[in-house]
This record gives structure tokens, C-alpha cells and sequence, in this order.
């Protein structure tokens, strides 16, 4: 007669790894990183930068207003229309801080003026950290609550529209590095 060999017979199942203790741990792990993370919130100021085209200019039957912020380390000159003239001249306040509040209110009777305008060209002529940009960029972007309110004829219902941004289209004419 045939007899089986032992080691066929004693085959013993190897022993399974049990994964629902390390699966737990991770599971947690995950837990305790997402709420111990820190959310950076992101802000995106729009900008443009210019483009360069062959196509002649068309012709504009109003003057545009061209609105360009030079900045210099002691002061921002504001120059508006074609060829550029310097309108005003925005020297630094008694904190050697530009003096954005000045540089606001110009911008308010500018606006009073140019309703439909909303393109600004900053052309920074000294490096300047990110909090001047910034805070100059704010400065020239939107009304504040206290701000005059300007209003324009809607063309098509005739209503009338508030302004809701100063001038927030802004254009880099330079970048210094």
C-alpha cells in the first residue's frame, strides 16, 4: 500500500499577517495630520502685463487718461495722458512711508473724471518689498466705505450704476528684480 509522505500530510497554513491594527494607526496618523495642519490661504491680486502687437492703434475719439504710477524711493509721480505729463507729485510722509492716503484721494478725483477708466500702469523705478507694492496696489484699487460714490448711466436700462473699483486694472510697465 501507498503511504502519503508526512510532510504532505502535516502541511500547516502559514499564519496571516493581521493588517486591521497597522490600518488603524494609519488611519489616525491621517487624522491627527489633517487637523494639526496649518490651511495657508492664498490671495491673487489680477495684474496684466503688456502685450506687444504689430496691429496699429485704432483711433479713440475721447483721450484716454493713461493713468501711470512712477515710483521712486522718496515719492510716486502720477502721470496721465499721451505723450505722459506729470500730474502730481506724492512725496513720502513724516514715517518715511509713502503717502498712500494722499495718493488715494488724487485718485478719487481722478475717477471723478474718467468713470469708465480702470487701467493703472505702475512702473516701479526702485526695487520695493512686497508689502509696498501691495499696500500701493490697494491703495489705488478700491474704494474705501468712506469714499465718495460715483455713479454712471447704464446704457442699456438708463439706470444708474455705482463705481464699484477705483482703477483695478493694473498693468506692470516694469518689474526691477
Amino acid at each position: 500500500m501507498y503511504r502519503v509522505p508526512s510532510r504532505r500530510r502535516n502541511d500547516v497554513e502559514p499564519e496571516r499577517l493581521n493588517l486591521i491594527p497597522i490600518l488603524d494607526a494609519v488611519f489616525i496618523f491621517i487624522f491627527f495630520l489633517l487637523m494639526s495642519a496649518n490651511f495657508v490661504k492664498v490671495y491673487e491680486i489680477n495684474s496684466n502685463i503688456p502685450i506687444l502687437s504689430n496691429v496699429p492703434v485704432p483711433k479713440v475719439i475721447k483721450k484716454p487718461l493713461n493713468l501711470t504710477l512712477e515710483i521712486f524711493n522718496n515719492r510716486i509721480d502720477v502721470l496721465t495722458g499721451i505723450p505722459s505729463r506729470k500730474a502730481k507729485s506724492i512725496s513720502k510722509d513724516g514715517s518715511g512711508e509713502y503717502d498712500l492716503e494722499r495718493l488715494h484721494n488724487y485718485l478719487i478725483t481722478l475717477k471723478g473724471r474718467y468713470l469708465y477708466e480702470r487701467t493703472v500702469i505702475l512702473e516701479p523705478k526702485v526695487d520695493l518689498d512686497y508689502e509696498k507694492i501691495i499696500g500701493v496696489m490697494d491703495a489705488i484699487r478700491m474704494f474705501r466705505t468712506t469714499d465718495q460714490g460715483f455713479y454712471y448711466k447704464d446704457k442699456k436700462t438708463g439706470a444708474d450704476v455705482r463705481v464699484e473699483n477705483l482703477f483695478d486694472d493694473i498693468v506692470f510697465g516694469n518689474i526691477k528684480s
